[in-house]
């Protein structure tokens, strides 16, 4: 009676999925029973037409592969089916011995077809053509598969530190997502994992084959024993029924093993393409240049003197045609769509013409389309898009779409980055290489073309493509244009991301809260607070590093310092000591100590006084003292910059915001913090204290 369609052993945890799960136990138990309890010969047909499914199964499967961890199950599918055939042998073997004096049908059907059938019943022939398949595949196939694979485990754990660093370096540019960068570690390990593996199941083929051979022995000798010893036959009977015996058996058993051991070479000598291994060979051989040369010698062999013409000149005149046909194919244009054409006014001027209406572009030179060729994949524009969704996240708003075009001003291989019309980043780089970038692991040196990388200054080299898994293995991070591209618009986009936030956005911002929070919302804006009044505040929070995540909380700590003042400056240092913790945030970890820098309580002193005495609130700073101020400031923080450790300057209230703008051109990333704004609790390091005028450099 058919299981209706919400029957409970359909459902998750049904009978089916109990089921499935108890399947492969239950095979293992199987393989266990046919080695130790005899079966009658009819089921070893069954058995035997069984092994030769799945080797086949197995090697379709691994000539359909387009990658080799698309059969990453591989390593354990061999183990079982070599212990399913060694299985098969053990079982083959004790039928063989009892029953082999019955004549050369005793064994089953299979068995005495492959005897009698492939070796014409010479049991001398059998020998030597089961000979030549364990040479063929111990020797060739087995060995070459070995080797393969134990290079392919080596360089790719040497390789795994390289790809580890690529990815995280994806992740914090924003290029990936975290579960894309989860996916992609996952996929590196078990990539490592599945050619260590390899590695080991080669042995499986090896071991398997030298079994086979010693069976054959062990059935030979054992049927000359047995035959005239238990059932009166002569020598020459024996060897006749027992040797015809064995040998079928031996080659039902290696001609499964010789496909696997085909479908492990082919696994292990994949390269990662979009293409089956058909389609990929397919490809590569469909070239005219290749064909042609091979014609005019095949010609040439044919019309020598005692060669078999009837046989070479067919096939000369075969090769020729084929390469005929590829040169036509490549010399057809390939078909062009072409939507109708719509009449031009040419007296027509739209404001489309004169106005750009994107506040972020990115101009490239003609040698860089292929990056944003749809044809090709256009491996910018998918980067393009992980950077904006990435910075959006961290930024809380929306940033503008980036549109790219091409500038035949520019030079081929360079690129420009603008943001609100005005150039804010520019380079070049090498379409068809590959950015090897000197983190401070790399060993040794490699040839290409110097450069320097574009978002953070590092030393690095422009190499080609197949150079990429040999620089990795030497310590170099290495990228592709595209992400050399994408890593710099990320870097350019959140310095500049005060100039991407509009009105517009700050209302959208408002009304996602409005949602939530409505009370919030009415009184903050449009009453005290006008948007554009709160959109420079926003836009000052964003100038200092401070995103919009929280904006709740930020609107919050807006709402009661509009009722005390409405400059958007005098808003922004009311509120960051509500925002301390969000700013500390970025700098250290929870258990972290906070590492600060601190003016000398003189020179606090002598500032602030100065302040005070500005009525125009211009928070000028006397230029020679500011120039060896941020002298002092640059070779206190050297040894942290080098170091890769965060820290903050911590100032008086009344001077921080005089302070930033004196520092921001030479230590734009320094966050420049209040003393309220850091937290009572917050355990704090003092790496460097800025001395009294007098001892500030001259």
């Amino acid at each position: 009676m058919a299981l209706a369609l919400n029957s409970p052993a359909l459902q998750p945890g049904g009978i089916l999925p109990l089921l499935r799960s108890a399947a492969l136990p239950v095979a293992i138990l199987l393989l266990v029973v046919l080695m130790v309890v005899p079966i009658p010969a009819a089921m070893l047909d069954v058995f035997f037409i069984m092994n030769i499914t799945i080797s086949l199964a197995v090697l379709m499967v691994s000539l359909n592969a387009q990658k080799p961890l698309d059969f990453s199950a591989f390593p354990t599918v061999l183990l079982f089916a070599t212990l399913f055939r060694l299985s098969l042998n053990v079982a083959s073997t004790r039928v063989v011995l009892v029953h082999g004096h019955e004549g050369e049908g005793a064994a089953g059907h299979v068995i005495e077809a492959f005897g009698t059938f492939l070796i014409g019943g010479d049991y001398v022939v059998g020998l030597f053509v089961f000979a030549i398949l364990v040479i063929i595949n111990m020797i060739v196939v087995t060995k070459g598969a070995g080797r393969v694979s134990e290079v392919s485990a080596r360089f790719t754990l040497d390789a795994l530190p390289g790809k580890q660093m690529a990815i995280d370096a994806d992740l914090n540019a924003g290029l990936i997502t975290p579960e894309e960068a989860k996916a992609r570690r996952i996929e590196v390990a078990t990539e490592a994992d599945f050619y260590g593996s390899m590695d080991g199941s080669s042995k499986f083929v090896k071991g398997d084959a030298v079994a086979g051979l010693l069976i054959l022995f062990a059935n030979i000798i054992g049927g000359l024993i047995l035959g005239p010893v238990s059932h009166g036959m002569t020598i020459a009977d024996a060897a006749h029924n027992y040797v015809l015996l064995a040998i079928g058996d031996a080659l039902v058993a290696q001609i499964p093993s010789l496909m696997l051991s085909i479908a492990a070479a082919a696994i292990v000598t994949r390269v990662t393409s979009s293409m089956d291994l058909a389609g990929q060979i397919g490809s590569q051989f469909g070239s005219a240049r290749t064909w042609t040369p091979v014609a005019i010698i095949l010609a040439l062999l044919g019309v020598m003197p005692g060669m078999p013409h009837l046989v070479i000149l067919p096939a000369a005149a075969l090769a020729g045609f084929a390469a005929w046909r590829m040169r036509q194919a490549a010399l057809r244009p390939p078909p062009v769509v072409t939507a109708p054409a719509e009449p031009i006014d040419y007296a027509k001027i739209g404001w489309d013409e004169v106005a750009d209406t994107m506040q972020v572009n990115l101009d490239i030179g003609y040698g860089l389309v292929p990056l944003v060729d749809e044809r090709r994949g256009a491996p910018l524009m998918g980067r393009i898009t992980g950077v904006r969704r990435q910075l959006s996240k961290d930024m809380g708003f929306v940033i503008p779409q980036v549109r790219v075009r091409d500038d035949i001003n520019l030079s081929p291989y360079a690129y420009r980055i603008l943001v609100g019309g005005v150039v804010v980043g520019e380079d070049s780089v090498s379409p068809d290489e590959m950015l090897a970038l000197d983190t401070g692991q790399a060993v040794g040196g490699l040839m290409g073309k110097r450069a320097k990388d574009p978002t953070f200054g590092l030393d690095a080299v422009w190499i080609a493509a197949g150079d990429a898994d040999a620089a990795t293995g030497a310590g170099y991070l290495v990228v592709d244009p595209g992400t050399v591209v994408a890593t710099h618009l990320n870097h350019q986009l959140s310095v500049h991301a005060s100039e991407l936030l509009g009105a517009d956005d700050v209302q959208a911002l408002l009304d996602g809260l409005k949602e939530r929070n409505p009370q919030l919302v009415a009184s903050l804006s449009p009453n005290p607070l006008p948007l554009t009044t709160l959109t420079q505040v926003l836009r000052g929070l964003l100038a200092e590093n401070i995103p919009l995540k929280e904006f709740r909380r930020i609107a919050a700590a807006i709402a009661v310092a509009a009722q005390k003042s409405l400059d958007a400056e005098d808003i922004i240092e009311a509120i960051r000591p509500d925002l301390g913790g969000l700013i500390i945030g970025k700098l250290c970890g929870v258990r972290e100590p906070l590492r600060v820098m601190t003016l000398e309580g003189q020179l606090e002193g002598l500032l602030g006084q100065a302040l005070r005495n500005d009525p125009s609130r211009r928070h000028t700073i006397e230029p020679d003292l500011g120039r060896r101020i941020v002298e002092a400031l640059q070779r206190a923080a050297q040894p942290l910059v080098d170091e890769a450790k965060p820290f903050a300057l911590v100032v008086q209230p009344a001077i921080r915001l005089a302070i930033r703008k004196l520092v921001k051109t030479v230590l734009p990333d320094l966050p420049v913090m209040s003393f309220f704004e850091v937290p009572e609790d917050k355990s704090v390091e003092v790496v460097a204290v800025i001395g009294a005028p007098g001892a500030l450099p001259a």
